[in-house]
């Protein structure tokens, strides 16, 4: 895999079109499963994502097209700024490749160059996306859990 074929750049709103294509193309299929059919809620969940004063999102190119985002955003806490991801993905073609590995190395250049002291993110322990964030370095939280309460 050629570095110099890829370019990694931060994105903001005026990439949302290309941004919600590739989410929509990943997060529609295996293993998630999602459905994105409702376009107005797809805006406004991308829109809450790389909209805000402390949004933070990264894009991967290959030549023109975008085949990685991250998006998320900074977290001050009490142990440092962090970078709190929400959604990270690679296009399903290009999965398996170490264009992944490659993309969070990129992601946590970039967040030590900003002075940000951490990475944090949710995932699933039943998706392949688990073991893949743990060959990569993450440690999961022992003592943590999400909750969630249907209205």
């Amino acid at each position: 895999m050629e570095k110099a074929k890829y370019c990694f750049k931060k994105l903001d709103e005026s990439a949302i079109s290309i941004i919600k294509e590739l989410f929509v193309s990943v997060f529609s299929n295996e293993p998630w499963n999602d459905d994105w059919s409702d376009e107005n809620q797809l805006h406004l969940y991308i829109q809450d994502l790389i909209g805000q004063s402390n949004s933070l999102t990264f894009g991967l190119f290959e030549g023109t097209e975008l085949i990685g985002i991250s998006m998320g955003h900074i977290k001050h806490w009490y142990t440092g700024t962090e970078y709190l991801i929400n959604e990270l993905c690679i296009d399903n073609t290009k999965q398996g490749q170490g264009i992944g590995t490659m993309f969070l190395n990129m992601i946590e250049r970039n967040c030590k160059e900003l002075g940000l002291t951490h990475i944090f993110l949710l995932t699933e322990n039943d998706v392949p996306a688990f073991e893949f964030y743990k060959k990569n370095g993450f440690c999961e939280l022992e003592n943590s859990v999400s909750f969630a309460k249907e209205l």
